[in-house]
C-alpha cells in the first residue's frame, strides 16, 4: 500500500533503499513521522541506536520543488539523498550522501557527514519509530485470521 502522495517511483527507490539499509544491519521504514510534524522518506536504526535518514528524490522537479528537506537533518546521525541512475547528480550538494537506488537494491556513492545525535534526541527519534513500527505491525495484523496474528506475536 503506498501513499498516493509519493510516486510510484518514489516508492520503487524507497523499497531499493531499505534493502541497503537492512544489508548495512539496519532496521528500516518508510514514512516516519518527526515531532516537527514532517515525514523522512526512509529511516534506519541499528543495534546501536544510530540514525540513517534517506530523502528520496524521484525527479529533478521533486528535487527542485522540496524546500524542507534541511529539516530532517537535526533527526538523524547521517543524511542521503536517494535517486535513480538516470538522475542528474550534480544537482545533489556535494556536502550530503548520496544513494543511487532501484526498485531492488542501493548502493552509497557518497558518504553522509556524520551529525551525532544528542542523547535526548536519539531516544526520542528511537521511541518515535519503535511506536511507529509497533503500530504499523497491529494494523497489518488485524488485516491477518485472527489465529494467525496471535501466533505471529510471539
Amino acid at each position: 500500500m503506498s501513499d498516493p502522495i509519493r510516486s510510484d517511483k518514489g516508492v520503487r527507490l524507497a523499497r531499493g533503499v531499505q534493502v541497503l539499509f537492512e544489508s548495512m544491519g539496519y532496521a528500516s521504514m518508510t514514512e516516519v513521522k518527526l515531532r516537527s510534524r514532517r515525514r523522512v522518506d526512509v529511516m534506519g536504526i541499528n543495534d546501536k541506536g544510530h540514525i540513517l535518514v534517506a530523502e528520496v528524490k524521484s525527479s529533478p522537479q521533486d528535487y527542485r520543488t522540496d524546500q524542507k528537506w534541511q529539516d530532517y537533518l537535526e533527526f538523524c546521525d547521517q543524511f542521503f539523498f536517494a535517486v535513480a541512475e538516470d538522475f542528474p547528480t550534480d544537482l545533489i550538494p556535494d556536502d550530503q550522501g548520496l544513494i543511487i537506488a532501484d526498485d531492488y537494491h542501493a548502493e552509497i556513492i557518497r558518504p553522509a557527514a556524520d551529525f551525532k545525535l544528542n542523547a535526548a534526541r536519539r531516544k526520542n527519534m528511537t521511541l518515535r519509530f519503535a511506536r511507529q513500527a509497533a503500530t504499523r505491525l497491529r494494523f497489518s495484523e488485524n488485516d491477518l485470521p485472527s489465529s494467525r496474528a496471535q501466533k505471529s506475536l510471539f
